[in-house]
Order: structure tokens, then C-alpha cells, then sequence
């Protein structure tokens, strides 16, 4: 089983705006994410502790701006936490191990995928393509990746 942690060093390595959503709870502009329009099959990581948080099969166009997933790859790698910040109370999601900030979640998803739209910043993820995932320790998630 793999161990995930935070790392210093990877946090010292992250550009600003890496560091800004991950560390600081930031939110990068709608639209600008560089994960937001990928469509190749793979994992999404934390990019601070490498565990394993969404599938490419899960990952839908919300229109909202960031990319949207309607369900966590594997449900104990993400925390949830009440955010009453910007005078609105919204459920914020963070990497469990890594305790990195991700996004938010919403009841607003696809009703007959679960009803969830986790809206993530692509700033905290890192993309593992399928055909990378054995070597790099994520073989056991490649039932959760479709083919294409």
C-alpha cells in the first residue's frame, strides 16, 4: 500500500499560483486551468502527496469554469470541511493526506451520477495519463479509467 504525505519539498518546488490554491485555500480564475479541457484517460493526483483523487471516467463539463468530477477515485483521500467564507456556506475539499486545498463540492452534478459536482482547481492536481499509471504506482486504478 502506498504512502502518501505532505512533502516539503514538493511544496517548495510549486509555482505561486500552485502554492496560492494548495496552501493558501486560493482559487484560480474560471477558465484557466490547464486540466480544465483534458480528455485523455488517467488519474488526477494531489500534487503535493501524489494520493490518488479522481478518475478521467468521472470527469464531466459542468460549464463552470474549473474541471468537475462527480465522484473522489477513492472517497478517504478527500476532506470535507464547512467554508463560510465569501458570505456563503459552501463544503470545501481537501486532500486528506496532503491537506492541500482542491475546490469545492456542490449538489448540483449529473442526478443520475450520484448528484455531485466536485469543482476542482487543476493548480492542485497533477494528470497520470493511463498508460503511465502502472509505473507510477497507481496500477491498482486502472479498473476506474475508461478506455478510448
Amino acid at each position: 500500500m502506498a504512502k502518501y504525505e505532505r512533502n516539503p519539498d514538493v511544496i517548495a518546488s510549486l509555482t505561486p499560483e500552485q502554492h496560492w490554491v494548495t496552501q493558501e485555500s486560493g482559487t484560480e480564475r474560471p477558465g484557466t486551468g490547464r486540466l480544465l479541457h483534458n480528455k485523455a484517460p488517467g488519474i488526477y493526483v494531489d500534487i503535493v502527496s501524489g494520493e490518488p483523487l479522481f478518475a478521467s471516467s468521472d470527469k464531466y463539463e459542468s460549464g463552470c469554469g474549473w474541471p468537475s468530477f462527480t465522484k473522489p477515485i477513492e472517497p478517504a483521500h478527500i476532506a470535507e470541511k464547512r467554508d463560510l467564507s465569501h458570505g456563503m456556506v459552501r463544503v470545501e475539499v481537501r486532500s486528506t493526506h496532503g491537506d492541500s486545498h482542491l475546490g469545492h463540492v456542490f449538489p448540483d452534478g449529473p442526478k443520475d451520477r450520484g448528484g455531485l459536482r466536485y469543482c476542482i482547481n487543476s493548480a492542485s492536481l497533477r494528470f497520470v495519463h493511463r498508460d503511465d499509471m502502472e509505473a507510477e504506482g497507481y496500477g491498482e486504478y486502472l479498473n476506474q479509467v475508461e478506455d478510448v
